[in-house]
């Protein structure tokens, strides 16, 4: 029989690792291309001029008057169906948004929010969240399963 000495046994591992390295990565598959990699800004960077990083004052010249006020966050009701709160950090800027509907006609379809589909439940529900470190923030798109659904839509600077 043979015997192999600690580093013999090591260095036949090490071997072994190697040889089978390459045929591990080709059953993963290529590495993904360029084009293939999501968007690097989803389609809504803004609601209703209102972008992430700007100042509590320019936001409510874009939105108007708050329902209610702080310096942390304003909340909008626009209409029966449709609100907003915009949250503020320690220099006042704009850190996210959060739009809330409660049916109604005006409401963007998930590939108009994300650029691509939500993942739908067997209930009806949605979700999806999909994150953009180029630009720096995430979005996602949530509505709740029944027959009259809530719908968020979320954007939030990446901490």
């Amino acid at each position: 029989m043979f015997r192999f000495t600690r580093r013999a046994r090591a260095l036949f591992y090490l071997a072994a690792l190697l040889l089978a390295l390459p045929a591990v990565c080709a059953a993963q598959g290529p590495a993904p291309k360029a084009n293939q990699e999501k968007t690097e800004e989803p389609p809504f960077h803004e609601y209703k001029g209102v972008r992430l990083g700007m100042t509590a004052d320019e936001a409510r010249k874009k939105l108007g008057s708050p329902t209610d006020k702080s310096d942390k966050q304003d909340y909008y009701a626009l209409n029966d169906n449709e609100s907003c709160e915009v949250y503020y950090d320690d220099t006042k800027k704009v850190y996210a948004v959060k739009i809330t509907y409660l049916g109604g006609d005006a409401i963007p379809a998930p590939k108009n929010i994300l650029g691509m589909e939500a993942d739908s439940k067997q209930d009806g529900s949605l979700y999806k969240m999909l994150r953009f470190p180029k630009v720096g923030y995430w979005v996602s798109y949530t509505r709740t399963a029944g027959d009259s659904p809530m719908t968020l839509i979320t954007m939030q600077k990446i901490q």
